[in-house]
Formats: structure tokens, C-alpha cells, sequence
């Protein structure tokens, strides 16, 4: 594990540049983050029910996750941040385009939302001593130079029982067809450029890196898309889009 004094930053400057350019349309459910948007109510519910599972939490409260504080590490706008403060989470939005946040901040105040918003980073964080019940690194892995460091910031702000829940893309030749190819060129989901395929991480890589970082592999789904139903589903498919779960262990039974 890296000593929090001495994390370089794992931020690639030109990734945070496209994002920022987005700023003023992210929450527009047809704009640019139109693909994120349709995907945000399957991630959403997905936390939710780890962490419900893990705090011994009713999923179906509204305020099922109150007590609870969650790091939502590249959040955006907020379009994540959001919803998990609804449902009684004490949120931390970080996100390194200063453009994001004054844009997450603006959405918040006029939704009556409170998340704590900061432009910042993971290993700024960390080096700060924050600490998290749940930390969030979705759709975040595959935009950083240093996946080992960044998990390893991010794991570093795990609370003994807490969790660490990771959403990105496999590296295959599908995931290139798919969400390079497919979601980019043909569909136009989102902006071309958005996604490097060689920045892809597989499973193995990023299981490696969250235990590493000192955490338990406890769970993994893949996502895909059902174009019948227009919408996105869990599956056993990880060859696109998966999901991992990362435990911190100690505090077995632990309620915030």
C-alpha cells in the first residue's frame, strides 16, 4: 500500500479537460451524459442493495441509507451523488474539474439537495484521512493513468467493515465492438473520444489492484444493455460493463 504522504496523482489532465466540457449538459437526459443517465437508476439500485446487505439495512426504505457517509469519488455533476443523498446518505462529491462541481453545486441548491461538493482528488482525500462508510468509484477506473494507485487511494479511505464499489469496462475485443465502436461511432451514446480502449481494465487487473489495496473481492456482476427493454440489467456477462465489490474487514456486523 502506498503511504498517504507520498500519492502522486493518478489524474489524467486531458480526460479532466473532456469532462469539464461537459459540464453545463450533464444533467441533461439528452445530452452528452444521455447513456449515463438511462444507466444511473441500475448503479443506483445496486449500491443501495450492497450497502442495505452490508449495514443490515431495508433497501426498500427511503431513508435506508441514513447514517451512512459515502464518497462518491468522480461524480460529475452530481447525478449519482444526488439520488444516494435522497436516500439518507451523508455524501462526498469529488470530482477534479472545478467546472463539474460549480455545475453539481448549482443542481443541489436548486433541488434542495445537500452533498457536500469538493473539487478535489482521490489521493488528495486520502491524504486528508478522510473516511467512508462506502466509497464509489463508478465509471472512474478506465479514466485515471495509475489504476494500482488509484484503488489504492480509494481503498485507503475504506472504514473497517465498510465497502468499496468500483463500476468500469473490460478490456476485450466485445468491449471495443461494443462501447468503442457501437456506443461512440454507430449509436452515438456519448461523445466520440470519451473512452480509450486501451484504458480498459480487466477483472482480474482490478481485483488484483482492490486487494492489493487490502480489501476482499466479496462480490461481481456484469451489466448489459437489453435493447428490447430499453434499459440496462445485471448479469453473469462481465465482458462489457461489470461491477466490483470491495470489503474492508473488522467491525463484523456493524451498524453507523
Amino acid at each position: 500500500m502506498v503511504n498517504a504522504k507520498t500519492r502522486a496523482s493518478s489524474i489524467d489532465t486531458a480526460e479532466v479537460e473532456r469532462f469539464s466540457r461537459m459540464a453545463a449538459t450533464w444533467w441533461d437526459p439528452r445530452g452528452p451524459m444521455a447513456a449515463l443517465h438511462k444507466f444511473n437508476p441500475l448503479r443506483l439500485a445496486y449500491i443501495r442493495d450492497q450497502a442495505a446487505a452490508r449495514f443490515d439495512r431495508d433497501p426498500k426504505k427511503l431513508d435506508c441509507l441514513k447514517g451512512l457517509r459515502m464518497l462518491d469519488i468522480g461524480c460529475g455533476a452530481g447525478i449519482l451523488s444526488e439520488p444516494l443523498a435522497r436516500l439518507g446518505a451523508s455524501v462526498v462529491g469529488a470530482d477534479p474539474a472545478e467546472e463539474n462541481i460549480e455545475a453539481a453545486k448549482a443542481h443541489a441548491e436548486a433541488t434542495g439537495v445537500t452533498v457536500d461538493y469538493r473539487a478535489t482528488t482521490a489521493e488528495a482525500l486520502a491524504g486528508s484521512n478522510e473516511k467512508f462508510d462506502v466509497v464509489l468509484a463508478m465509471e472512474v477506473v478506465e479514466h485515471v493513468v495509475d489504476v494500482p494507485a488509484f484503488v489504492d487511494s480509494c481503498a485507503s479511505m475504506v472504514k473497517p467493515g465498510g465497502l468499496l464499489i468500483a463500476a468500469t469496462l473490460n478490456r476485450t475485443l466485445k468491449s471495443f465492438a461494443l462501447a468503442i465502436v457501437g456506443a461512440e461511432y454507430v449509436l452515438r451514446w456519448v461523445p466520440r473520444g470519451t473512452h480509450q480502449w486501451d484504458k480498459f481494465v480487466k477483472p482480474q487487473e482490478l481485483e488484483r489492484a482492490i486487494e492489493d489495496a487490502g480489501l476482499d473481492v466479496i462480490g461481481e456482476r456484469g451489466v448489459i444493455y437489453n435493447p428490447l427493454a430499453d434499459r440496462w440489467q445485471l448479469s453473469s456477462d462481465m465482458d462489457v460493463n461489470y461491477m466490483l465489490v470491495g470489503e474492508r474487514r473488522g467491525n463484523e456486523g456493524k451498524d453507523a
